[in-house]
């Protein structure tokens, strides 16, 4: 299952420690100005060593376009593109060839295919994440024609977290500190614990929120291809995703019906709701108002202490990581969280294009 989508679809390719990562996207609108600049900026959001938070592999992550582009505008073809790998450093894992490392995908690859590439992890490296963000970023460039704004930014780091919801902070301020979260006084101490968290060899998970803007009524496709259901299965493939919400979410568990239920009412002849706790989407449709989501982020499982383990012949072994990790997936997480919104949108939208006459 590497494709991912209906219409507009990606299917991606490569590996952590191999020549390139990739993909193609098939499904994009013909006469959309591929804006290259806009797509790098996106993966520069993304790619490691931008921070002492990040992982120091220090790859820049530049994106060749290989077909289905003329004269700056998207043909309607299939858009081929690549991105080469330049600064593996294989032989920090070369100790792990026949070792199970604690939560990760060690054991189940190789369970699951009688082979595994032990180099970073190979296609379970959220290395394969590129490819979602160069798609994701083609999304958003046709979503801007449609006024549909994406916007993910760290809510929660370990016990840090923010206090209120999207519209108590100005999202500009998102991409103004390392952490990505919008309330820079929160940034900081987010900032410090995760350091903290590193220096002494371990990780920290977290939580990223996202808000979709000016989304259209009538996006989702019941009863199995629900707006909602998509986008969890989205975020849920993301590397180390372990939770998604949507709207009030598991914060409703305790409340009742009266005091959650979005009340309709009319304004200059728009039905809108005066609360939005359902997220934007009611009954699997969005309803016009703003889709709001939370993905929950577990901790990096590749720690910089012992741990044991066993090997493939089942031996009691201890493991020692090497190489360069991320001590928190968050900072970068929160572009691909966005990318893979875009994909979603994008793909519901053209699907509602088919829904009616």
């Amino acid at each position: 299952m590497n494709t991912f989508g209906k219409i507009f679809r990606l299917t991606s390719f490569g590996e952590s420690h191999g020549k390139a990562i990739g993909g193609v996207i098939d499904g994009c609108p013909s006469g959309i100005v591929l804006d290259e600049a806009f797509i790098q900026s996106e993966l520069n959001r993304r790619r490691p060593g931008q921070s002492n938070i990040t992982t120091p592999r220090d790859e820049k992550d530049k994106v060749e376009f290989l077909s289905g582009i003329f004269e700056g505008k998207t043909t309607g073809a299939p858009i081929a593109f690549a991105i080469w790998n330049a600064d593996q450093h294989s032989k920090d894992y070369e100790n792990l060839r026949s070792v199970f490392r604690p939560s990760h995908a060690d054991y189940t690859y190789e369970a699951k295919y009688g082979i595994r590439d032990y180099r970073g992890g190979g296609r379970s490296s959220a290395r394969e994440t590129i490819a979602r963000v160069v798609a994701g970023a083609v999304a958003k460039l046709v979503l801007r024609q449609l006024d549909i704004e994406i916007s993910a930014y760290t809510s929660q780091a370990g016990p840090i977290k923010l206090a209120g919801n999207y519209k108590d902070y100005d999202l500009s301020l998102t991409e103004t500190n390392a952490v990505r979260c919008p309330d820079p006084q929160t940034a900081v101490e987010m900032e410090k614990y995760i350091l903290q968290i590193k220096n002494e060899g371990d990780t920290i998970g977290g939580v990223v929120s996202c808000v979709v803007k000016h989304v259209p009524v009538g996006l989702g496709e019941p009863v199995f291809g629900k707006a909602h259901a998509e986008l969890a299965s989205a975020m849920l493939s993301i590397n180390a995703a372990h939770g998604f919400d949507y709207g009030l979410g598991f914060d409703g568990a305790e409340k009742r019906g009266s005091e959650v239920n979005d009340e309709f009412y009319s304004e200059n002849g728009v039905i809108r709701t005066r609360t939005n706790n359902s997220g934007g989407i009611q009954g699997g449709i969005s309803n016009g108002e703003d889709i709001f989501f939370r993905v929950l982020f577990k901790p990096v499982p590749t720690l910089l202490k012992d741990q044991k383990t066993v090997d493939s012949q089942g031996n009691e072994t201890v493991v020692k990581a090497k190489g360069r990790h991320d001590p928190c997936v968050l900072p970068r997480a929160v572009p691909i969280v966005e990318a893979m919104a875009a994909m979603v949108v994008l793909d519901l939208y053209l699907l509602n294009k088919t829904s009616k006459f």
